[in-house]
């Protein structure tokens, strides 16, 4: 289950909010229509959604009634509709907030967290991330495979929830080097590759035929949940 849906369209808005949402530890889900996020939570479940307004399509309006019809998931909209009367609509049609944009997004993250923490207490906010056998504890910086604690250093702890944080998405090789070992670090690019391999001979069922960390020729390497 993903903590966050983000319904935008703008592209460049989605990927900056979040990018700012996943550094501070929530997964996210991002789509550009309101028929895609409906879609979405007829097969999955998220803790909130973020909710732009002006949609092509199936507008935001549209997607909060459907969504409040069916529960009471935590719903913020962030719209540059900013008149008195879309704020009452929205607030009307059940949303738990109405953000004017632009957004700032570390004002978002923080109304986030406190939302997170008031729906689903204060360890909800993914302290833990669970994924098929693995569970990664953040706050301890422990990592348990099937119950078993697994020994991992700094590095491939690191390397490892970036990855699981992002399942399903191709993290190219500068990137994954750059995040965890820095632009201005010593190391070389053939580090990563080595710590890929410690890594899978700790929480793969057969390091040689790997099924949670997958490599991606030539780009780098994707986190599958199993």
């Amino acid at each position: 289950m993903k903590d966050i849906l983000l319904v935008e369209d703008n592209r460049e808005l989605a990927e900056l909010l979040q990018a700012f949402l996943e550094k501070d530890g929530f997964s996210v889900h991002s789509v550009p229509t309101g028929e895609e996020a409906s879609a979405y939570l007829e097969e999955n479940r998220v803790k909130i959604l973020l909710l732009d307004i002006m949609l092509p399509g199936m507008d935001g309006f549209a997607v909060c009634r459907a969504v409040r019809e069916k529960g009471n998931m935590p719903i913020l909209i962030m719209s540059a509709r900013a008149e008195k009367d879309d704020k009452l609509n929205g607030f009307g049609l059940g949303a738990d907030d109405y953000m004017e944009k632009p957004v700032d997004p570390d004002l978002l993250t923080a109304k986030v967290r406190a939302v997170m923490q008031r729906t689903y207490g204060a360890r909800t906010k993914t302290d833990y991330l669970v994924s098929g056998g693995l569970t990664i504890d953040r706050n301890s910086r422990k990592v348990y495979r099937e119950g078993q604690a697994v020994e991992l250093n700094a590095k491939e702890y690191e390397l490892l929830l970036l990855l699981a944080e992002n399942p399903g998405r191709t993290l190219h090789k500068e990137y994954l080097f750059d995040r965890i070992w820095g632009m201005e670090s010593f190391s070389e690019n053939q580090t990563l590759t080595v710590h890929i391999k410690m890594l899978r001979s700790k929480i793969e069922d057969d390091p040689r035929a790997p099924k949670r960390i997958q490599t991606v020729w030539g780009v780098g390497y994707r986190y599958e949940e199993i």
